[in-house]
């Protein structure tokens, strides 16, 4: 499929979807939202596609934020609607994708574009970027899931200092935080991304599939995520990974997950 918004390209069951709106710093209209969930759907049924790196277009800009002239004049039931409907047709889908995503965050990560890279796996920043939530100096909060998310990772103070000050923080500063898994060049960013999805390639894809569920559960309202590892643990022994992995550890090979 042909996107307007997107670059797709393969290589060693790698998937990289990359934001193409140079222009504008690669912010997330509706368009671009919309394609991103069908690109993110359809790596998903790819069988092939074992890893997803998701980036922007151009040096400056991961993705700078939503565009907000598509809804600087919407009502109250308009804002829950624009920010529900974000929450189930990307930042969700994202989260819950069951192939892992890394953000390889190559510039600005701000508002939308950092509740982006937050809903990914793993976060991978150039030593250039700037991440922040600046929804607040417009009068909003993030509403694609950045209230909930910078906490889980920062924890609740710093996730409301960086809120209530609409400040952005440096790649460094985000590794200290937790926020970023690593800090690399710009010309190094996709070599480490492509080395991480290189690495997750040669697991077992359904193992890794049960995890995302078992880690993402202990975040679910009302989910014991103990009892999620439990009923996934147990869905790895009706695979055909696990036989394949149990096997070769005991014939002393390398296990060749299909």
């Amino acid at each position: 499929m042909a996107y307007t918004n997107l670059l797709i390209e393969d290589s060693n069951s790698t998937r990289v979807i990359t934001i193409n709106r140079p222009s504008q710093l690669n912010a997330l209209n509706s368009q671009t939202i919309n394609e991103l969930s069908q690109a993110l759907s359809r790596a998903e049924a790819d069988k092939e596609i074992k890893a997803i790196i998701l980036t922007g277009s151009g040096e400056k800009a991961f993705v700078a934020g939503a565009d907000i002239k598509e809804f600087a004049a919407f009502s109250v039931e308009e804002g829950k609607k624009l920010s529900k409907g974000g929450h189930d047709k990307l930042f969700d889908l994202l989260q819950n994708l069951s192939t892992p995503v890394v953000a390889a965050i190559n510039g600005f990560a701000l508002g939308g574009g950092l509740e982006l890279a937050m809903a990914a796996h793993i976060r991978v920043a150039s030593d250039n970027a700037k991440m922040g939530l600046p929804e607040v100096s417009l009068g909003v909060i993030p509403g694609y899931g950045g209230t909930q998310r910078l906490a889980q990772l920062v924890g609740r103070g710093k996730a409301m200092e960086m809120i209530a000050t609409a400040g952005m923080i440096s790649a460094e500063d985000a590794y200290k935080l937790g926020l970023v898994n690593h800090v690399t060049t710009p010309e190094g960013l996709m070599e480490l991304c492509n080395k991480i999805t290189s690495k997750i390639c040669r697991n077992s894809s359904s193992a890794i599939s049960f995890a995302i569920k078992a880690v993402n559960a202990n975040y679910e309202d009302g989910v014991n995520g103990f009892d999620t590892e439990i009923e996934e643990f147990g869905n790895c022994f009706g695979t055909d990974d696990f036989k394949e992995g149990t096997t070769a550890f005991m014939e002393k090979r390398k296990a060749d997950f299909k």
